[in-house]
Protein backbone atom coordinates (compact mmCIF):
# COMPACT_ATOMS: atom_id res chain seq x y z
CA UNK A 1 0.00 0.00 0.00
CA UNK A 2 1.36 3.34 -1.18
CA UNK A 3 2.32 5.91 1.96
CA UNK A 4 0.64 9.45 1.33
CA UNK A 5 3.37 11.01 0.25
CA UNK A 6 3.90 8.40 -2.01
CA UNK A 7 0.10 8.52 -3.35
CA UNK A 8 0.92 12.56 -3.75
CA UNK A 9 3.52 11.84 -5.94
CA UNK A 10 1.44 9.36 -8.10
CA UNK A 11 -1.13 11.95 -8.44
CA UNK A 12 1.16 14.57 -9.68
CA UNK A 13 3.15 12.38 -11.94
CA UNK A 14 -0.40 10.80 -13.65
CA UNK A 15 -2.81 13.94 -13.59
CA UNK A 16 -1.12 17.34 -12.54
CA UNK A 17 1.88 16.69 -14.94
CA UNK A 18 -0.13 16.27 -17.93
CA UNK A 19 -2.38 18.80 -17.00
CA UNK A 20 -0.10 21.52 -16.40
CA UNK A 21 1.88 20.99 -19.80
CA UNK A 22 -0.92 21.48 -21.42
CA UNK A 23 -1.94 24.76 -19.27
CA UNK A 24 1.49 25.79 -19.83
CA UNK A 25 1.43 25.57 -23.80
CA UNK A 26 -1.87 27.54 -23.96
CA UNK A 27 -0.86 30.49 -21.51
CA UNK A 28 2.39 30.82 -23.70
CA UNK A 29 0.08 31.06 -26.74
CA UNK A 30 -1.72 33.98 -24.59
CA UNK A 31 1.28 35.92 -23.49
CA UNK A 32 2.35 35.91 -27.24
CA UNK A 33 -0.61 37.79 -28.13
CA UNK A 34 -1.14 39.72 -25.09
CA UNK A 35 1.97 40.69 -23.21
CA UNK A 36 2.20 40.46 -19.26
CA UNK A 37 -0.52 38.31 -17.85
CA UNK A 38 -2.58 37.76 -14.83
CA UNK A 39 -4.19 34.45 -14.60
CA UNK A 40 -6.59 33.53 -12.38
CA UNK A 41 -6.54 29.66 -10.60
CA UNK A 42 -9.34 29.11 -8.80
CA UNK A 43 -10.35 25.48 -7.09
CA UNK A 44 -11.29 24.05 -3.75
CA UNK A 45 -9.44 23.65 -0.57
CA UNK A 46 -7.54 20.37 -0.91
CA UNK A 47 -7.98 20.32 -4.83
CA UNK A 48 -4.52 20.43 -5.58
CA UNK A 49 -4.55 24.11 -7.20
CA UNK A 50 -1.16 25.01 -5.35
CA UNK A 51 0.64 22.28 -6.67
CA UNK A 52 -0.81 22.90 -10.34
CA UNK A 53 0.11 26.56 -9.94
CA UNK A 54 3.66 25.67 -8.67
CA UNK A 55 3.93 23.25 -11.64
CA UNK A 56 2.39 25.40 -14.35
CA UNK A 57 4.89 28.27 -13.70
CA UNK A 58 7.78 25.87 -13.43
CA UNK A 59 7.03 24.75 -17.11
CA UNK A 60 6.65 28.10 -18.47
CA UNK A 61 9.66 29.62 -17.47
CA UNK A 62 12.08 26.20 -18.17
CA UNK A 63 9.74 25.10 -21.40
CA UNK A 64 8.92 28.84 -22.40
CA UNK A 65 11.62 30.77 -20.97
CA UNK A 66 9.01 33.01 -19.53
CA UNK A 67 9.33 34.47 -16.01
CA UNK A 68 6.53 33.15 -14.26
CA UNK A 69 5.61 33.20 -11.00
CA UNK A 70 2.56 32.04 -8.71
CA UNK A 71 1.19 33.99 -6.30
CA UNK A 72 -0.89 32.59 -3.45
CA UNK A 73 -4.63 34.92 -2.13
CA UNK A 74 -3.54 32.96 0.96
CA UNK A 75 -0.64 34.95 1.11
CA UNK A 76 -2.42 38.31 1.49
CA UNK A 77 -4.44 38.07 5.07
CA UNK A 78 -4.87 41.00 6.78
CA UNK A 79 -2.65 40.63 9.94
CA UNK A 80 -3.55 38.94 12.75
CA UNK A 81 -4.03 42.36 14.45
CA UNK A 82 -5.99 43.60 11.78
CA UNK A 83 -7.94 40.82 12.12
CA UNK A 84 -8.85 41.05 15.50
CA UNK A 85 -9.56 44.43 15.34
CA UNK A 86 -12.35 43.45 12.82
CA UNK A 87 -13.63 40.82 15.22
CA UNK A 88 -14.10 43.37 18.04
CA UNK A 89 -15.65 46.17 15.62
CA UNK A 90 -17.55 44.21 13.66
CA UNK A 91 -18.07 40.64 14.13
CA UNK A 92 -16.13 38.11 16.22
CA UNK A 93 -15.99 35.48 13.01
CA UNK A 94 -13.66 38.32 11.22
CA UNK A 95 -10.33 36.86 13.78
CA UNK A 96 -10.38 33.31 11.52
CA UNK A 97 -8.94 33.98 8.11
CA UNK A 98 -10.16 32.60 4.62
CA UNK A 99 -13.67 34.75 3.77
CA UNK A 100 -13.66 37.82 1.88
CA UNK A 101 -13.10 40.72 4.31
CA UNK A 102 -10.05 39.02 5.59
CA UNK A 103 -7.44 39.83 2.70
CA UNK A 104 -5.44 42.92 2.57
CA UNK A 105 -6.72 43.72 -1.25
CA UNK A 106 -5.23 46.95 -1.46
CA UNK A 107 -1.32 45.33 -0.74
CA UNK A 108 -2.42 42.23 -3.00
CA UNK A 109 -3.09 44.70 -5.74
CA UNK A 110 -0.11 46.92 -5.68
CA UNK A 111 2.21 44.02 -5.37
CA UNK A 112 0.45 42.43 -8.74
CA UNK A 113 0.62 45.76 -10.58
CA UNK A 114 4.35 46.15 -9.19
CA UNK A 115 4.98 42.25 -10.81
CA UNK A 116 3.74 42.84 -14.10
CA UNK A 117 4.70 46.27 -15.07
CA UNK A 118 7.08 47.85 -12.01
CA UNK A 119 10.72 47.17 -12.32
CA UNK A 120 13.35 45.95 -9.52
CA UNK A 121 12.78 43.92 -6.49
CA UNK A 122 9.45 43.35 -5.27
CA UNK A 123 8.91 42.36 -1.69
CA UNK A 124 5.98 39.60 -1.92
CA UNK A 125 4.16 38.76 1.83
CA UNK A 126 4.24 35.51 2.88
CA UNK A 127 1.63 34.34 5.56
CA UNK A 128 2.48 32.10 8.19
CA UNK A 129 0.10 29.61 9.13
CA UNK A 130 1.52 28.25 12.38
CA UNK A 131 1.62 31.89 13.84
CA UNK A 132 -1.30 33.07 11.84
CA UNK A 133 0.00 35.90 10.84
CA UNK A 134 2.36 37.86 8.73
CA UNK A 135 5.41 36.14 7.95
CA UNK A 136 8.12 38.69 8.98
CA UNK A 137 10.64 38.09 5.99
CA UNK A 138 8.67 38.14 2.71
CA UNK A 139 9.58 36.71 -0.37
CA UNK A 140 12.08 38.79 -2.78
CA UNK A 141 11.00 38.98 -7.13
CA UNK A 142 12.44 40.19 -9.55
CA UNK A 143 9.83 42.76 -11.96
CA UNK A 144 8.74 42.41 -14.52
CA UNK A 145 7.48 39.16 -14.60
CA UNK A 146 5.76 38.17 -17.99
CA UNK A 147 3.04 35.75 -16.46
CA UNK A 148 1.16 35.84 -12.46
CA UNK A 149 -0.86 32.94 -11.68
CA UNK A 150 -2.92 34.07 -8.34
CA UNK A 151 -4.24 30.82 -6.99
CA UNK A 152 -6.93 31.31 -4.04
CA UNK A 153 -10.11 28.85 -3.54
CA UNK A 154 -12.62 31.89 -4.02
CA UNK A 155 -11.19 33.72 -6.79
CA UNK A 156 -14.34 34.39 -9.25
CA UNK A 157 -17.08 33.89 -6.62
CA UNK A 158 -19.89 36.11 -6.88
CA UNK A 159 -22.49 37.33 -3.76
CA UNK A 160 -25.81 35.83 -3.47
CA UNK A 161 -29.27 37.36 -3.43
CA UNK A 162 -29.95 39.30 -0.20
CA UNK A 163 -32.58 36.89 0.86
CA UNK A 164 -30.51 33.72 0.86
CA UNK A 165 -28.45 35.11 3.51
CA UNK A 166 -31.13 34.49 6.06
CA UNK A 167 -31.15 30.94 6.73
CA UNK A 168 -28.36 29.41 8.50
CA UNK A 169 -26.36 26.52 6.52
CA UNK A 170 -24.69 24.89 9.15
CA UNK A 171 -23.63 25.25 13.43
CA UNK A 172 -21.45 27.96 12.78
CA UNK A 173 -23.89 30.58 11.58
CA UNK A 174 -26.71 29.27 13.49
CA UNK A 175 -24.81 29.46 16.62
CA UNK A 176 -22.24 32.83 16.05
CA UNK A 177 -23.75 34.51 13.28
CA UNK A 178 -27.52 33.97 14.74
CA UNK A 179 -28.52 37.70 13.04
CA UNK A 180 -26.60 37.30 9.55
CA UNK A 181 -24.59 39.97 10.60
CA UNK A 182 -20.67 38.39 9.76
CA UNK A 183 -22.53 36.82 5.75
CA UNK A 184 -23.51 39.62 5.30
CA UNK A 185 -20.29 41.40 5.57
CA UNK A 186 -18.62 38.58 3.74
CA UNK A 187 -21.54 39.09 0.70
CA UNK A 188 -20.22 42.78 1.04
CA UNK A 189 -17.01 41.97 0.25
CA UNK A 190 -17.39 39.79 -2.68
CA UNK A 191 -19.82 42.28 -4.28
CA UNK A 192 -17.58 45.49 -3.69
CA UNK A 193 -13.63 45.16 -3.86
CA UNK A 194 -13.53 41.33 -4.91
CA UNK A 195 -15.50 41.75 -7.34
CA UNK A 196 -13.29 44.49 -8.56
CA UNK A 197 -9.89 42.18 -8.13
CA UNK A 198 -11.88 39.37 -10.15
CA UNK A 199 -12.04 42.48 -13.36
CA UNK A 200 -8.20 42.72 -13.22
CA UNK A 201 -7.67 38.87 -14.41
CA UNK A 202 -6.31 38.59 -17.86
CA UNK A 203 -7.74 34.99 -18.06
CA UNK A 204 -9.68 32.31 -15.27
CA UNK A 205 -8.93 28.62 -15.13
CA UNK A 206 -11.06 26.62 -12.67
CA UNK A 207 -10.97 23.22 -11.01
CA UNK A 208 -14.76 22.20 -10.04
CA UNK A 209 -14.69 19.58 -7.55
CA UNK A 210 -17.59 16.83 -7.00
CA UNK A 211 -19.37 18.37 -3.94
CA UNK A 212 -18.80 19.50 -0.71
CA UNK A 213 -18.06 16.46 1.45
CA UNK A 214 -15.15 15.57 -0.68
CA UNK A 215 -13.94 18.57 -0.84
CA UNK A 216 -13.95 18.23 3.49
CA UNK A 217 -12.12 14.81 2.96
CA UNK A 218 -9.08 16.14 1.14
CA UNK A 219 -9.08 19.23 3.66
CA UNK A 220 -9.07 16.36 6.18
CA UNK A 221 -6.72 14.46 4.48
CA UNK A 222 -4.49 17.24 4.06
CA UNK A 223 -4.84 17.86 7.81
CA UNK A 224 -3.02 14.40 7.72
CA UNK A 225 -0.57 14.38 5.31
CA UNK A 226 0.78 18.21 5.43
CA UNK A 227 -0.67 19.35 9.21
CA UNK A 228 -2.19 22.92 9.14
CA UNK A 229 -1.88 24.51 12.38
CA UNK A 230 -4.38 26.62 14.06
CA UNK A 231 -3.46 30.33 15.88
CA UNK A 232 -2.37 28.32 18.89
CA UNK A 233 0.07 27.10 17.26
CA UNK A 234 -1.34 22.89 17.34
CA UNK A 235 -2.74 20.80 14.70
CA UNK A 236 -6.75 20.92 14.45
CA UNK A 237 -8.57 18.32 16.03
CA UNK A 238 -11.41 16.81 13.77
CA UNK A 239 -13.91 18.95 15.91
CA UNK A 240 -11.96 22.41 14.79
CA UNK A 241 -11.24 21.31 11.31
CA UNK A 242 -14.84 20.94 10.89
CA UNK A 243 -15.73 24.59 12.27
CA UNK A 244 -12.87 26.17 10.40
CA UNK A 245 -14.59 24.29 7.36
CA UNK A 246 -17.97 25.95 8.20
CA UNK A 247 -16.31 29.75 7.56
CA UNK A 248 -16.13 28.45 3.91
CA UNK A 249 -19.12 26.02 2.93
CA UNK A 250 -21.85 29.10 1.72
CA UNK A 251 -19.03 30.22 -0.85
CA UNK A 252 -18.16 26.84 -1.78
CA UNK A 253 -21.49 25.30 -2.15
CA UNK A 254 -22.30 28.61 -4.19
CA UNK A 255 -19.02 27.60 -6.37
CA UNK A 256 -20.39 24.56 -6.69
CA UNK A 257 -23.36 25.42 -7.90
CA UNK A 258 -22.67 27.98 -10.17
CA UNK A 259 -18.57 27.57 -11.33
CA UNK A 260 -16.95 31.45 -12.02
CA UNK A 261 -16.96 31.92 -15.75
CA UNK A 262 -13.36 30.66 -16.47
CA UNK A 263 -12.22 30.95 -19.58
CA UNK A 264 -11.15 27.10 -19.27
CA UNK A 265 -12.71 24.61 -16.42
CA UNK A 266 -11.70 21.04 -15.35
CA UNK A 267 -14.10 18.96 -13.65
CA UNK A 268 -12.64 16.29 -11.20
CA UNK A 269 -13.15 13.05 -9.20
CA UNK A 270 -12.91 12.30 -5.59
CA UNK A 271 -9.11 11.47 -6.50
CA UNK A 272 -8.47 14.63 -8.54
CA UNK A 273 -8.40 13.11 -11.78
CA UNK A 274 -10.14 15.26 -14.76
CA UNK A 275 -13.06 14.13 -16.45
CA UNK A 276 -14.04 16.53 -18.17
Amino acid sequence: MLRPQQQIERQIEQHWQPLARHIAAQIAQWHGASGPLLIGLSAAQGSGKSTLAALIAARLTKTHQLKALTVSLDDFYLTAADRQHRAATIHPLFATRGVPGTHDLPLLIATLDTLLHGTGEVSVPRFDKSTDDRAQSPARRQAPLDIVILEGWCLGAAPEPEASLTIPLNPLEAAEDPHALWRRHVNHHLAADYAQLWTRLDKHLHLKAPGWPTICHWRAEAETTRPKTTHSGAAMTPAELTRFMHHYERITRTLLREPPRADMTWTLDAQRRVVE
